[in-house]
C-alpha cells in the first residue's frame, strides 16, 4: 500500500466517524436553502444528484427544489468498475432501482448534467475531494469538464487537508449544512443565473 493510499484510507475512517449520529434530514433541509439562496443553478440546467446512502447528508429536499424550480434532475446510475457513471432523468414520484453497492438508479431518459452534486467522505477548503474509493466520481468529473461540481456533505466533514493523487478532481464548492464553501483556486459558479 502505497503512503497516499494509507492517508486515504485514513481520512475515509475518520470522516466516516465525524458524520456518525449527524440529522440528515435537517442537514438536508438546511442545505437545499443554500444552494437554492447562493449557489443555483441556470435556468434550464440539468442537474445531477445522488440519492442518500446510509449516512450521508439527505440531498432530496434539494433535488425536489430543483425540480419545483424547473431544472431537469438525473440521477447517477453505477457502471462497471474503470468506466464513468452515466445519468438518467428522475422526479418525485419515480421509482427506483435497486444496484449494487445499496445505491438506486432512475429509469427515466439519459441526459447529460450541466451541473453535478456529488457525494463525498471529506473535503478541504481547496476543493479536495475524499470519496469511497471506486474513482467513480473522479473519473465522470475528468469527462464533464467544465460542469459545475458542488460537492454536498455535512460540515463536520471537512478536513484542513485531503490527501489528493494525479487522478483525483477537484470540486469547485462545497454545500453543507452551514452554507457554501467556495474552493479557492478554482472557478466560481459561472453558469448564468
Amino acid at each position: 500500500m502505497s503512503d497516499l493510499d494509507g492517508a486515504k484510507r485514513a481520512a475515509r475512517e475518520a470522516a466516516l466517524s465525524r458524520r456518525h449520529g449527524q440529522d440528515a434530514a435537517a442537514a438536508g433541509q438546511a442545505l437545499a436553502h443554500h444552494v437554492m439562496r447562493d449557489c443555483p443553478p441556470c435556468p434550464g440546467a440539468v442537474v445531477s444528484g445522488f440519492w442518500p446512502l446510509g449516512q450521508e447528508i439527505d440531498i432530496r429536499p434539494l433535488l425536489h427544489a430543483l425540480h419545483d424550480r424547473g431544472h431537469r434532475v438525473a440521477l447517477p446510475v453505477t457502471t462497471r468498475r474503470g468506466e464513468t457513471l452515466t445519468f438518467r432523468g428522475w422526479q418525485p414520484g419515480d421509482v427506483l432501482v435497486p444496484e449494487r453497492f445499496g445505491t438506486m438508479r432512475p429509469i427515466g431518459d439519459a441526459l447529460v448534467p450541466d451541473m453535478l452534486l456529488v457525494p463525498l467522505l471529506a473535503f478541504d477548503a481547496t476543493g479536495g475531494r475524499l470519496g469511497y474509493g471506486g474513482g467513480f466520481y473522479d473519473r465522470t468529473l475528468a469527462a464533464l469538464p467544465g460542469r459545475f461540481r458542488l460537492g454536498c456533505a455535512f460540515a463536520t466533514q471537512q478536513l484542513d487537508a485531503v490527501p489528493v493523487g494525479p487522478y483525483d478532481m477537484r470540486l469547485d464548492a462545497v454545500a453543507t449544512e452551514n452554507g457554501i464553501i467556495h474552493c479557492g483556486g478554482v472557478r466560481e459558479n459561472t453558469l448564468p443565473r
